[in-house]
């Protein structure tokens, strides 16, 4: 039985600014339905790697597969037209620290925004996928409301919303919850949870120890640019192998299970 491949495949992938390299020949496989979560210090290329992801940051060198789409870099790769750049977005959505909520336009608006003007999905089709992605996020109630009004823990949930009605294959999540107030990180995160139950295809830039153990399959730890040790979440975070990964996660305090 042939095994399925996986839904992203990044294969030695590096970017430089000029001569600075902020990530070093960097590998890694996420199966279709599997949850990665990136950990690190500050500055050691996490963010970096998940905008290579989508190709907000265009590598120096190496490839990027999603599903069925390449993407090469290098010297002697040819720069990506328009289209197939926004073809290879379309696969995936993504969450950042801001919310990035449109302020003239209601939530509902900000969800049905994407399928209307991108996918020109007829408005009634698109304000009843809106509805239905808000309920499943626990924004419904809020449909006609504006963004100005709502928490920040809710102005991210709709943007999660709004990320899924484009319906990627891939959902990347930028430090979703770094922004918040402790007190509203647990419903954005309850998100994530069940995206990743339901079998969304993630990977998350995160500090949140806990969620990253119980929810990913494999834990990322990168520093300066490499990745230093990846594994099963659990091992990674409970029995880090590398002295570097125990150094950070020294810092955490991870309640047990």
């Amino acid at each position: 039985m042939s095994q399925q491949p996986p839904m992203i495949q990044i294969t030695n992938l590096s970017k430089a600014y000029g001569k600075n390299t902020v990530l070093h020949d960097i590998s890694l496989d996420v199966p279709q339905g599997g949850s990665v979560a990136l950990i690190g210090p500050s500055g050691s290329g996490k963010s970096t790697l998940l905008r290579c992801i989508n190709l907000l940051e265009e590598p120096s060198a190496g490839s990027i597969r999603v599903d069925s789409q390449v993407m090469e870099f290098g010297p002697r790769s040819q720069r990506p037209g328009g289209a197939r750049l926004a073809g290879f977005r379309a696969e995936t959505g993504m969450v950042f620290q801001s919310f990035n909520l449109f302020p003239n336009m209601t939530v509902i608006e900000n969800v049905m925004a994407g399928p209307l003007y991108v996918k020109h999905v007829p408005r009634d089709a698109a304000r009843a996928q809106a509805l239905e992605l808000l309920d499943r996020v626990g924004m419904a109630h809020k449909a006609d409301v504006s963004p100005s009004n709502l928490s920040g823990g809710q102005k991210q949930r709709v943007a999660i919303a709004r990320a899924l009605a484009m319906q990627p294959k891939v959902m990347l999540f930028d430090e979703a919850t770094s922004a918040l107030d402790p007190q509203l990180v647990g419903e954005v995160l309850g998100v994530m949870r069940d995206l990743a139950a339901a079998g969304m295809t993630m990977v998350v830039v995160t500090h949140e120890m806990a969620f990253a153990r119980d929810v990913a399959d494999t834990v990322v730890f990168m520093s300066g640019g490499y990745v230093v040790e990846k594994g099963p979440a659990h091992d990674v975070i409970e029995n880090p192998q590398e002295d570097r990964t125990k150094e950070f996660l020294r810092h955490f305090h991870v309640g047990r299970n």
